[in-house]
């Protein structure tokens, strides 16, 4: 089975974005860059949606997107249902989103991190697994509130220990 992942940045990513998808073909993954291509200044959203439809469609299993911070765009990619952008400048972080959180959207900011720092986020982020058991009652959680189902979450977390009142 090939390994294919869709990338996207605005106009402050675009320089370290190629490090990126260099990095990504090295180890052997199909890269789809979604833009920008350019240095003209555009807005992230338009990159995080970019990223977040085609990782919530299925058409890629993950995703990664790159700003200024990482912050917007991670914003702009939660914002899809299905996404769970995980928005990281460190390796330890990037692996814990995958093994405990599932994420399926890699954010990181390119004014924060460089280019070593951010292959090595890459590297621990593609090298982890979801661990799943205890974390899939949240996972759940996080797909009830995608699908606006307020009754699947009351219930799923019911069963939380010390949960708000509310």
């Amino acid at each position: 089975m090939e390994k294919s992942i869709v990338i996207g940045s605005d106009h402050v990513g675009i320089e370290l974005k190629p490090v990126i998808v260099a990095h990504l073909e090295s180890r052997g993954y199909k890269v789809v860059d979604v833009g920008t291509d350019t240095a003209e200044r555009t807005d992230y959203p338009i990159y995080g949606q970019a990223v977040g439809q085609r990782v919530a469609s299925g058409e890629f299993p993950l995703g990664i997107a790159i700003c200024g911070t990482g912050v917007g765009i991670s914003i702009a990619a939660n914002k899809v249902a299905g996404v769970r952008a995980a928005c990281v400048s460190e390796p330890y972080s990037a692996e814990l989103s995958r093994r405990h959180n599932n994420s399926n959207v890699l954010c990181f900011g390119a004014r924060v991190v460089g280019s070593e720092l951010a292959k090595m986020i890459v590297d621990a982020w593609l090298d982890a697994n979801y661990e799943g058991d205890r974390h899939q009652r949240r996972i759940d959680e996080l797909a009830a509130e995608d699908a606006r189902d307020p009754e699947t979450f009351a219930k799923l977390s019911q069963a939380v220990p010390n949960r708000i009142n509310a």
